[in-house]
């Protein structure tokens, strides 16, 4: 979980790096804000994301669900998650929460791990 000082710093930087798109044309930012959690097929984060030492590959689906794979076990964690902003929060099956901020398209932080883009 992120401390209040992260919090402030994130929201602050989610709508001062905000910049408006007409029809998703001319947006610049490296972040996305949005101030409703986003429908999962709706954002540009669903796909592969993997650790630099190929470790752990999170998979984010387009129905909402993820799939995490960590070294030889396949499916190790799967549940729902939603994105608000540059946030992303996780519900695992079993009843486990944890969240992670996108830093931009291409870079995921989850769980004290870097995440890139597959």
């Amino acid at each position: 979980m992120t401390d209040l000082r992260t919090a402030a710093l994130m929201l602050a930087l989610s709508t001062t790096l905000s910049v408006p798109a007409l029809d998703g044309v001319g947006a610049s930012a490296p972040c996305r804000a949005a101030t409703q959690p986003t429908r999962a097929g709706d954002h540009p984060y669903v796909g592969m994301w993997v650790t630099t030492d190929g470790r752990i590959r999170h998979e984010l689906l387009p129905n909402g669900r993820y799939d995490e794979a960590r070294g030889a076990r396949r499916s190790a964690y799967q549940g729902r998650y939603e994105v608000e902003g540059t946030s992303i929060r996780y519900w695992d099956d079993t009843g486990f929460t944890a969240d992670g901020t996108f830093v931009d398209d291409n870079t995921l932080h989850h769980g004290g791990m870097v995440f890139r883009r597959e």
